[in-house]
């Protein structure tokens, strides 16, 4: 039995779920808590929309992880709220009235959610497209543009750092990496759990640890379907989502091959076509319930990469752990007492073992031929651009900036191109599995 179909034991199954959880947590409600308050939603709104999608990234979890029929890569990959769309969602709120807006935005997710389940057979033809030289500098790409996110919250999303900010950060950054080195076993795996634990510890004394995310939150509670209003079909705004879509289909592929290279388990075109069909399927039903496009989280796959628990028995525990937290909001704010400062210094290590992955997997690629080089220095200079100047596309059209906007898709892009131009024949083309779609 593969490593990833092993089922460890339930100690395991809840630290390690848990773990990922607090990796992934803060990404998935700045998407739904930016959104809300763009549209005006009181405190007890927001809560229960950062509710839904906690709740719907659990499902989409499970399902990428357990899978149904041809629903599910099977792997370990959390899935959450994905800031692709959180752009374009604000201006679809700033070109309506609060009241229509998320109705509007959630009748174009429907939409874009149905594309991608019938798009994912097709799309996951383009393996044959990601080589080594290709997806080593689009993982690589992933930890570099997850580093400033770390960054800002170390800074506690202001534009300097504080002396305290700076102390949390640096002390989770050392015991996540003590805590690795000196422990064995399980207990190394869970480092940035504790290393989470211990900077928020050290907070407590210091007040950064806010505990009213505890005595507001209700105990209970969930959005019933469509409780912030119907789904309302628009041409533009379903056009600019399918081309979001478009993207967040290329940032899973990228995810889906990254983990499969971690987990020494080859992705075929069936495994990508299932997970982006899960990925569709969970956009589509977190409209349902107030939720929002869900994708593969890269951050998680460093992890997975970090603490070498490969087992998607453990991720999905975390789904679990994410549909329990969307149904009892107070458990969620148990969560979210871990500062932003904390989160930054073990996002250091989580996000750079990203770029890590990446660098190892472009070890696989032939640097012997210099067009190789030239491929991934450009590939990896166009991606940065977004990164080092977030207002670079402004001045283009919405498509435009959507697509290069994202360091990510652009670097994609252009490393898939620049391999088809100038790599030689054994770069231009992946060996996957032929296995149907």
């Amino acid at each position: 039995m593969h490593p990833v179909d092993r089922k460890p034991p339930l100690p395991q199954l809840i630290a390690g779920g848990l773990q990922h959880v607090a990796a992934m947590y803060a990404g998935v409600v700045a998407p739904p808590f930016i959104i809300g308050s763009a549209v005006g939603l009181s405190p007890g709104q927001l809560s229960l929309l950062i509710s839904a999608s906690l709740f719907t990234a659990g499902l989409a979890t499970l399902l990428q992880t357990l899978g149904v029929w041809r629903f599910g890569a099977r792997l370990p990959l959390v899935n959450g709220v994905t800031f692709a769309a959180v752009a374009p969602i604000l201006a679809i709120v700033g070109q309506h009235g609060q009241d229509d807006a998320l109705g509007v935005v959630y009748g174009a997710t429907l939409i874009g959610g149905a594309l991608v389940v019938l798009a994912a057979p097709f799309f996951s033809r383009l393996t044959r497209f990601f080589p080594p030289l290709v997806t080593g500098t689009v993982i690589t790409l992933i930890g570099v543009s997850l580093l400033p996110v770390a960054v800002g919250w170390i800074a506690n999303s202001e534009d300097t750092a504080s002396g305290s900010g700076l102390l949390l950060a640096g002390v989770t950054l050392v015991a996540v990496l003590a805590f690795n080195r000196f422990l064995s076993g399980f207990w190394s795996r869970v480092a940035l759990l504790l290393g989470l634990a211990a900077g928020t510890l050290l907070a407590w004394p210091l007040g950064q640890v806010d505990t009213s995310t505890l005595t507001e939150a209700p105990a209970f509670g969930i959005t019933t379907p469509f409780h912030f209003g119907a789904p309302q079909f628009e041409v533009a705004a379903i056009i600019s989502m399918a081309i979001v879509m478009l993207v967040v289909m290329a940032e899973s592929t990228a995810d889906m091959l990254a983990l499969g290279e971690v987990v020494d388990r080859p992705t075929s075109e069936r495994t990508l076509a299932d997970g982006l069909r899960a990925d569709g399927f969970a956009t589509a039903l977190a409209t349902v319930f107030g939720g929002f496009a869900c994708t593969a989280f890269a951050q998680n796959v460093g992890l997975v990469a970090l603490t070498r628990m490969v087992s998607r028995y453990v991720v999905a525990a975390s789904g679990a752990i994410l549909v329990l937290l969307g149904l009892f909001p107070v458990t969620g704010g148990i969560v979210a007492l871990v500062p932003q400062p904390v989160l930054g210094g073990a996002g250091l290590v989580l996000f750079g073992s990203v770029a890590v992955a990446g660098v190892r997997t472009l070890a696989k690629a032939s640097f012997e031929r210099p067009a190789n080089i030239t491929i991934v220095a450009a590939a990896l200079g166009i991606g940065l651009i977004p990164i080092a100047v977030p207002e670079f596309y402004a001045q283009f059209p919405a498509a435009v900036q959507t697509v290069l906007g994202s360091g990510i898709s652009a670097g994609c892009i252009a490393a898939v191109v620049l391999n088809l131009l100038f790599g030689d024949r054994a770069t231009r083309a992946r060996e996957v599995s032929r296995e149907p779609a």
